[in-house]
C-alpha cells in the first residue's frame, strides 16, 4: 500500500512530467498550425489523457534510473600502510534477536503532518473542489434535461444527424428561453435548444443544430470530461489551464469545420454564430459539463477561421488517430517511468529524514543503499543503519516482506551489523536466506552463514552452506567452490582442497574479478604446500587481472606532484580492518587506491586501481576516508593533489 509520502512524490513527479507532456503538446500544436483544428484538438486530447494517466503509470511502471559513477584521476604522491592480522579462521557466531531498528521499520509509520503532507492535502482539496464543480455541473445539466420537452426541430435534427453520419438516435429537446444551445451526454446524447429557437429562421436553426450535432459526431462530450478532470487534477498549474483553453478553442473550431464541410455557407454561418453569441446567455455552471456554441472570448478567432477559405478543415483519418495514440504512449511511458537519479556513492545526505522521505516518495531504495555505503565507508554506522532501514521500508512497500528485494535489504543490514560487531547479524542472514530462497541473491547470505560455521569449526555445516551457494548462484560457482576448498583445507584434507581449487578456477572466466580472487587464494594454498614458483605465477596473474589500466584525465583544479606542486603528507591515519572473509581464505596482498587530497587535507574520490577482493578493497577505502593529511602546496597555497596509497594486508 502506498503511504502518503509515496503518494505525494508520485503526484509531484507527475506534476513535473505533466509540464513536459503539455509543453510537448504545445510544440506539436504549433508545428501543426497549418493542419486542421480537429488534428490539433486530437493532440490536446492525447495530452490530457496522458497527464491524467501519469500518476498511475508512475506507480505501475518499473523505474528507469540513470546510473553513474565517479572516476578518480591518476595520482602522483604515494603512501603506504601495512595491516597485519592473526591468521585465525574467523570469529564465531551467536544467535541474536533482530536489531531494534529492523523491528521498527516493519511497523507502519505513524502519521506526521509535515510540509509534504500539508501540500498533499492542499492538492487533494483543490482537486476535490474541481471534481465537485464538475459533479454539480452534470447534476444541473441532468435536471435541465429532465425538465426539457421535445423540440419542434426533432425531425430536422434527425435528418441532419444522418447527414453527418451519426448512426444512433440523437434527441433534440427544448429548454428554457434564452439559454445557450448545447450537446450533452455520451451514451444517449441530446441537443438542448432554447424554447424561443422556434422563432429563428430555418437556416439559423439548421446551422446551430449542425454545430451541436458535430460535437456529438466527434465524441466531444467524452473528451470534454476527460480534459476537465485532468485540468482539475492539476488545478494549481497555469500550464494546464492554458492547455484547457486551447483544447476548447480547437474543439469549437473543429465543430465549425464539420458544419462548413456539411454545406453551410461561411458568411451565413458566421452571422448566425455572432447573433447567438449576442442574444443567448450561457450558464457558467453548465459550461463545466458542456460548452455553449458561442463563447465570446473565443468568438473573434473563430469568425476569422470560418471566413478564411484557406483554412484546412479536414478531419484526421483513423490512421492519424492511431499514430497520435501510439506516439503519445511512446512518449509518456518512458517519462512516467523515469525516477530520480541515484545518489552518488560518495554522497552522505545532510538531512537524513528529508533524504529518506524523498527516496520513499520515489520508491528508490537504491539511492538510500548508495548513501548508506558512503556512510559505512566513513564509519558513520548509525547514519548507515538509518538509511538501510529506510531502504528496507521502501522494499517492503514496493515488493513485500517476502520478496527477494526485501531479503537483499536484510542482507545489507546484517552486513552492517556484522561490521559493527563481528558476532552480530547471524539471525538476519538466516532470515534473508530463507526469504530469498533459491535465487542468486541468496549467495551473499549463504557466504556469511558458511563463514560463521567455518569459524565455529562446524565444517560439515560450512560445506553445506557453500554447496547451497553454488546451487543458487551458478554464475559465480567458482567462488562457492573456492570456499568449499577452504573448508577442506581447514580440515587438512589437502587433496580434496587442491581438486576444489582447480575446479573453482576452471568454473570461471579466467579474466574475471572472481578468477583473480580464486587465483590469489589458491596461491596462498600452494605457497603453504611449498610450491613457491607456482604460487608466484598465480599471484602475478591475479595482480594483472585486478589492475585498472584506465588513466582518466585530471579534473580542473587537481594537480600532479612536481612542477611547483609539493606532495601532501600523512598527518593521521587509521589502519584498515582485516575482513573476516579474507582472513578465512588466508588472502594477503596489496590494495592500491588513487585519491585526491584536498586543500583541506581530506581525501576525496577514492578509486581502487588494484584490489584484492573479499572485503579488503572496501576496508582499505573505508580507512583511507578517515585519514588526515597535510595538503600539497602550489604557489604557496594549499592545493588539490592526486595521490596513490598502497595498503598492504598481511597475515601473521
Amino acid at each position: 500500500m502506498l503511504n502518503p509520502t509515496v503518494m505525494f512524490s508520485i503526484l509531484t513527479g507527475a506534476a513535473v512530467k505533466s509540464a513536459i507532456v503539455l509543453a510537448a503538446a504545445w510544440i506539436a500544436a504549433l508545428a501543426l498550425r497549418k493542419h486542421s483544428a480537429a488534428t490539433r484538438h486530437l493532440i490536446w486530447t492525447a495530452a490530457f489523457a496522458a497527464v491524467l494517466a501519469l500518476p498511475l503509470l508512475s506507480a505501475a511502471l518499473p523505474a528507469l534510473r540513470v546510473p553513474f559513477s565517479s572516476i578518480a584521476p591518476p595520482t602522483s604522491a604515494q603512501f603506504q600502510t601495512t595491516v597485519e592480522s592473526p591468521a585465525g579462521s574467523g570469529t564465531g557466531t551467536v544467535r541474536t534477536p533482530l536489531p531494534s531498528g529492523v523491528a521498527a521499520v516493519l511497523r507502519p509509520a505513524g502519521w506526521r503532518p509535515d510540509w509534504s503532507m500539508w501540500l498533499l492535502l492542499l492538492w487533494a482539496a483543490g482537486t476535490a473542489a474541481a471534481l465537485g464543480r464538475i459533479l454539480v455541473a452534470y447534476t444541473v445539466a441532468w435536471r435541465m434535461l429532465r425538465s426539457a420537452v421535445r423540440s419542434p426541430d426533432s425531425a430536422l435534427g434527425g435528418v441532419l444527424a444522418r447527414t453527418l453520419g451519426i448512426r444512433r438516435a440523437v434527441d433534440v429537446l427544448a429548454t428554457e428561453p434564452g439559454s445557450m444551445p448545447i450537446a450533452f451526454g455520451m451514451r444517449r446524447p441530446v441537443v438542448l435548444m432554447p424554447a424561443d429557437a422556434a422563432g429563428w429562421s430555418e437556416e439559423k436553426r439548421r446551422v446551430v443544430l449542425l454545430h451541436e450535432l458535430a460535437h456529438v459526431r466527434r465524441g466531444d462530450a467524452a473528451t470534454h470530461l476527460l480534459a476537465r478532470v485532468a485540468a482539475g487534477l492539476y488545478w494549481w498549474n497555469p500550464l494546464a489551464w492554458v492547455a484547457w483553453r486551447e483544447f476548447l478553442k480547437e474543439s469549437e473550431r473543429a465543430a465549425d469545420d464539420l458544419v462548413l464541410r456539411a454545406g453551410a455557407r461561411a458568411s451565413e454561418y458566421a452571422g448566425h454564430l455572432l447573433d447567438v453569441a449576442r442574444t443567448m446567455q450561457g450558464s457558467p455552471v453548465i459550461a463545466w459539463a458542456a460548452p455553449g456554441i458561442a463563447r465570446r472570448s473565443q468568438l473573434e478567432g473563430r469568425l476569422l477561421a470560418i471566413l478564411d477559405s484557406g483554412v484546412n478543415r479536414a478531419a484526421p483519418s483513423r490512421a492519424s488517430i492511431l499514430a497520435v495514440a501510439m506516439l503519445a504512449v511512446a512518449i509518456v511511458a518512458p517519462i512516467a517511468a523515469v525516477h530520480a537519479q541515484e545518489v552518488s556513492p560518495q554522497a552522505i545526505p545532510g538531512d537524513l529524514d528529508t533524504a529518506i522521505r524523498t527516496a520513499q516518495s520515489q520508491m528508490n531504495y537504491d539511492a538510500l543503499d548508495a548513501a548508506a555505503k558512503a556512510a559505512t565507508l566513513a564509519h558513520k554506522y548509525d547514519i548507515a543503519q538509518k538509511l538501510l532501514e529506510g531502504a528496507l521500508t521502501i522494499r517492503a512497500n514496493v515488493s513485500g516482506q517476502q520478496s527477494v528485494q526485501y531479503g537483499v535489504g536484510l542482507v545489507n543490514l546484517a552486513e552492517l551489523e556484522q561490521k559493527r560487531d563481528p558476532n552480530s547479524g547471524a539471525d538476519l542472514f538466516a532470515q534473508a536466506a530463507q526469504i530469498i530462497g533459491e535465487h542468486p541473491e541468496a549467495a551473499r547470505a549463504l557466504t556469511h552463514l558458511g563463514l560463521a560455521a567455518l569459524g565455529k569449526h562446524d565444517y560439515a555445516q560450512a560445506f553445506a552452506y557453500f554447496q547451497h551457494q553454488q546451487q543458487v548462484d551458478p554464475a559465480h560457482a567458482g567462488i562457492a567452490l573456492m570456499w568449499m576448498a577452504a573448508v577442506r583445507q581447514a580440515e587438512h584434507k589437502m587433496d580434496d582442497a587442491e581438486r576444489l581449487y582447480q575446479s573453482a578456477l576452471a568454473a570461471q572466466d579466467p579474466q574475471s574479478a572472481d578468477a583473480a580472487v580464486c587465483m590469489a587464494v589458491y596461491a596462498q594454498f600452494l605457497r603453504a604446500q611449498g610450491s613457491e614458483d607456482l604460487a608466484s605465477d598465480f599471484d602475478a596473474r591475479a595482480a594483472a587481472i585486478r589492475t585498472t589500466h584506465a588513466t582518466p584525465t585530471l579534473p580542473p583544479g587537481v594537480y600532479h606532484v612536481g612542477k611547483g606542486v609539493s606532495a601532501p603528507s600523512v598527518a593521521q591515519k587509521v589502519d584498515p580492518e582485516y575482513s573476516e572473509e579474507a582472513r578465512a581464505a588466508r588472502l594477503q596482498g596489496t590494495v592500491v587506491v588513487e585519491v585526491v587530497i584536498g586543500a583541506d587535507g581530506i581525501p576525496h574520490d577514492p578509486r581502487v586501481v588494484r584490489g584484492l577482493g573479499l572485503g579488503l578493497d572496501e576496508n582499505a577505502v573505508e580507512a583511507i576516508n578517515q585519514w588526515q593529511f597535510k595538503p600539497g602546496v602550489k604557489d604557496g597555497e594549499p592545493a588539490k593533489v592526486a595521490a596513490t596509497i598502497e595498503v598492504n594486508f598481511r597475515l601473521l
